[in-house]
């Protein structure tokens, strides 16, 4: 008997995941047979369950805050990006191996291409704000698309200094955080990776006049969706491509792995997570 396929997502805390309703609605679209549902997993917990799942039925799962390092060394094998990056946030269970991948590069890159030119400008500066996970993963990929100068700045200089020494094939050009308006001029791209401006967090202190007409500007943060980074480089006349994007668009290669259907991001489905 044909065994209904599970996946879900694996978090502490996962309640506020809209992965569920994200995969659900591929699910129900797609008329597939097969389940997505949050896991709350403790940290100390995480072995145990990685290695139950496939025996439940569960063929993958994705991996959200705080076990997303953990999830990689606990893999059996790991994609280039995984290794790279440093942590996993897609795990696929094929034979009793757990096969780690990440990403949230290939859904930033796309979310990009989505909502602006940003082929024809790879070759032009970009600014990247913040140096934790989620910004590794965008430097990797816009080393991978091509960009060849990436200026970085956090608000803790020796942890971007840290990420660059990580990742010696990216063009990275660290720059201190009092120094991020000057880091703007002349760049085509700006992304905030950080956590600043997200409901609940302090804002991000980047004044509208360092973002000029034909920047591409992008903030990580889809809740609120537009950020006041968004709201002044719209005013500048700036491209503006929200962060709610990347999370769809990372979701393609592991909905297509475990159910064997590549869904499309539509606007249907923005607008049904959006109102999760």
């Amino acid at each position: 008997m044909k065994k209904v396929p599970l996946a879900g997502v694996i978090g502490c805390p996962v309640a506020h995941s809209r992965s569920p309703v994200l995969h659900g609605t591929w699910l129900r679209d797609y008329g597939i047979s097969g389940h997505y549902v949050p896991l709350h997993v403790e940290p100390d917990d995480l072995s145990l369950a990685l290695h139950s799942l496939p025996q439940l039925g569960f063929v993958g799962a994705n991996v959200t805050i705080p076990h997303k390092e953990a999830a990689l060394a606990l893999a059996d094998e790991a994609s280039p990006a995984a290794r790279t990056i440093g942590a996993a946030n897609t795990l696929t269970f094929i034979a009793g191996r757990i096969l780690a991948d990440n990403t949230d590069g290939y859904g930033f890159i796309e979310n990009l291409r989505a909502g602006a030119p940003f082929d024809d400008t790879r070759t032009e500066p970009a600014l990247v704000l913040g140096a934790g996970g989620a910004a590794r993963a965008v430097l990797v990929a816009l080393a991978d698309a091509g960009v060849l100068e990436i200026r970085l700045a956090n608000r803790t200089r020796a942890r971007a200094e840290a990420v660059a020494r990580d990742l010696p094939d990216c063009p990275i050009t660290v720059i201190d955080w009092a120094d991020r308006v000057r880091g703007a001029s002349g760049a085509r791209l700006v992304v905030n990776t950080t956590s600043l401006g997200m409901t609940g967090e302090p804002p991000l202190d980047f004044p509208a006049s360092a973002l000029q007409v034909g920047m591409i500007v992008t903030d990580l943060v889809y809740a609120p969706l537009e950020t006041a980074l968004l709201r002044d480089a719209r005013a500048q006349g700036c491209v503006v491509v929200d962060g709610l994007g990347m999370l769809l668009h990372q979701a393609v290669p592991g909905f297509a792995r475990w159910f064997g259907h590549t869904p499309e991001v539509t606007e249907a489905l923005r607008r049904a997570v959006l109102q999760a």
